[in-house]
């Protein structure tokens, strides 16, 4: 088995800001998860993922959450909720909920490609460049419903990954990389633990651990590798965190309290987490 992962689920804002927290937390408690030999980043994890693997300190990117640096305004409508729902629990067939969900978002009347790139761009800062450090940021085809896991060999630069990876359907227009169409990488599983198979120690970060469909959750994921004999832990908001959250995960004004209430979390867990990482 490789040594180390670092698992980075998706959760829009919101959920990023928890995940800088539980991060700086994990930090200050002397658990550097940020140094697993591989980042596996979904949507927001892409985003947070590419940072770390870039050298930029969980402190820091903590500290910009409580700062309210890096804003972006997403307005999400009940209708927009209400055909993701409708297109993602439309059949109980895996295979059939992500082809379903895949043609809603080709055919939503969203915005211009760019505008994704825009907001991706703005949140991965002065990161452009794939890290030398191993990074894999996960997409969904939206013709096919199949998974992609994009790293530093597979052609497409960093900003395009990562964008196709946060490209959530029905609100986001799926994005062009590589002549094919990609929405988010959590449509088919919202942490994708899976893809760390092979690893003998796991902490994965599942913002949102309930798959929206028939996919597997992050706990069913993690019990799969564990059975293969990794030592894994998964990290998702408490209740505390849940209520400093709120239910709508782009809702920029929370980001301070969520960071805040994944760094109390972390703190509390740090000692379950070490014997999982340092073990």
């Amino acid at each position: 088995m490789a040594d180390t992962a670092l698992v980075l689920g998706g959760g829009a804002a919101v959920g990023g800001a928890w995940a800088a927290g539980v991060l700086a937390g994990l930090s200050e408690a002397g658990i550097d998860v940020a140094r697993a030999d591989v980042v596996i980043g979904t949507s927001a994890g892409a985003v947070l993922g590419s940072r770390l693997a870039s050298g930029i300190s969980a402190a820091e990117l903590y500290e910009r959450q409580l700062s309210g640096a890096e804003a972006i305004n997403i307005a999400v409508t009940l209708g927009q909720t209400a055909r993701f729902l409708w297109a993602a629990l439309g059949s109980r067939n895996p295979q059939r909920s992500i082809e379903r969900l895949g043609r809603a978002a080709l055919a939503a009347r969203t915005g211009p490609e760019s505008d994704v790139f825009a907001a991706v761009g703005t949140l991965l800062g002065d990161v452009r460049d794939w890290p030398e450090r191993e990074l894999r940021i996960t997409a969904v085809d939206a013709r096919t419903g199949s998974l992609e896991v994009f790293d530093a060999g597979s052609g497409p630069t960093l900003l395009e990954a990562v964008a196709a990876s946060c490209a959530v359907p029905v609100v986001w227009p799926p994005v062009t990389v590589a002549g094919r169409r990609w929405m988010d990488g959590g449509s088919r599983s919202t942490t994708n633990i899976c893809l760390a198979r092979g690893h003998r120690r796991i902490v994965a970060l599942s913002l949102i651990p309930d798959a929206v469909g028939p996919h597997p959750s992050a706990p069913q994921e993690a019990a799969a590798l564990a059975a293969d004999g990794a030592r894994i832990t998964v990290l998702a908001p408490d209740r505390t965190a849940r209520r400093a959250m709120g239910r709508n995960m782009v809702d920029d004004s929370r980001r301070s309290a969520a960071a805040r209430a994944g760094h109390a979390q972390a703190t509390a867990l740090a000692e379950s987490v070490a014997e999982v990482w340092h073990g």
